[in-house]
């Protein structure tokens, strides 16, 4: 099984390039997030006409997550609420949590708020999002053991995701409250496929259009796969492909994928 994650920044401008991605990498399932499109206006047909099926939630302009598969999937849910019903519904406004099992293994794909600055409202927000996420992976945990929870995390946990160069002094996706509620997440039981297999930093998955970072490769690996130990084990490989990042228009961030 091959699981990818990629934060395209819009499947219709991207459409395209993920088709052809999907041509050269038939991964099982894709992940996207921020499709900044609502469900009515998905492009769907092109993807369905290749075979996949798709699963979406999405909203106008903004965030937006899908899963496309090549085979159909089971106990689908978009959102907290199915998992945690006496959530406050403020959590689930924003689209960005969609979930479903393949062959026994439940993928759970996420687009963490970014949080805009270090002490704002949306920074505030990010980090109780990530506590309700933490009680929803609580909840998800007690009956489950194969979760893949992977997406565009929006937080680098270790200087070595972040390059040298990047200033990062109170810096959001950097910040030690940040960094703190995702481990804390990862404390129930996950562990990163990426440093399974790739111990040293230089790796990145996102580098800011300004500035030509992605051509200084003065990037950020925030996008992840964090498995569960059953299936941290069978992990086989975990990679960034760079690919689509040197395409003409890219999205910001390029797909990270694990193969178990």
């Amino acid at each position: 099984m091959k699981i990818a994650t990629w934060n395209v920044n819009s499947i219709r401008t991207r459409l395209e390039q993920v088709i052809d991605w999907l041509g050269q990498n038939p991964v099982d399932i894709l992940c996207l997030q921020e499709t900044k499109v609502v469900d009515a206006d998905f492009p769907r047909s092109p993807l369905e006409d290749l075979g996949y099926h798709l699963y979406i939630s999405g909203q106008k302009s903004y965030n937006g997550v899908a899963l496309v598969s090549q085979k159909p999937l089971a106990n689908v849910t978009m959102g907290f609420t199915p998992i945690l019903p006496e959530i406050d519904p403020i959590w689930d406004e924003q689209k960005r949590v969609i979930t479903g099992v393949m062959d026994g293994v439940r993928i759970l794909n996420l687009y963490v708020p970014n949080g805009s600055s270090v002490g704002s409202e949306k920074y505030d927000f990010k980090l109780r999002w990530l506590t309700v996420l933490r009680k929803y992976l609580q909840t998800l945990l007690s009956s489950e053991s194969a979760i893949c929870m992977c997406g565009d995390f929006n937080i680098a946990l270790e200087a070595r995701d972040i390059h040298e160069k990047v200033k990062v002094e109170n810096h959001i996706m950097a910040s030690e409250a940040e960094r703190q509620a995702l481990k804390d997440i990862l404390e129930l039981g996950f562990a990163d496929a990426f440093r399974k297999f790739t111990s040293e930093g230089g790796h990145y998955s996102w580098w800011d259009y300004r500035t030509a970072a992605f051509r200084r490769n003065q990037g950020w690996r925030i996008d992840h796969h964090y498995l569960t130990p059953t299936l941290y084990d069978r992990a086989a490989s975990c990679i960034i492909d760079i690919t689509p990042r040197k395409l003409t228009q890219p999205s910001d961030h390029t797909p990270v994928i694990v193969e178990f």
